[in-house]
């Protein structure tokens, strides 16, 4: 395992239940800016920590796993934000 590695690992499993953190946010905390990609790349390689409350930067979860990933963030007391914008009244 790498450093980059281990340091998404540690990250993601100090992610508070029920809440989510962007990729790029991972990646900058993990000491390299910019590469959110590098961080699903990562996520894919390590078994026993809790991917699913990693999510886009707009608060939206990876199409290809959002039904499992939304399953896995209620079970632990997330709820969904409206991504539209409020009406100005």
């Amino acid at each position: 395992m790498t450093r980059f590695q281990r340091a998404v690992a540690r990250i993601v499993r100090r992610i508070p239940p029920g809440t989510t953190l962007p990729y790029g946010e991972v990646a900058l905390r993990a000491g390299k800016p910019g590469a959110a990609r590098a961080v699903v790349a990562a996520l894919h390689r390590l078994d026993d920590i809790p991917w699913w409350r990693v999510a886009r930067h707009d608060g939206t979860l990876a199409p290809q796993v959002a039904r499992l990933q939304e399953t896995l963030l209620r079970q632990e007391g997330w709820k969904r934000k409206s991504l539209r914008p409020r009406k100005r009244i």
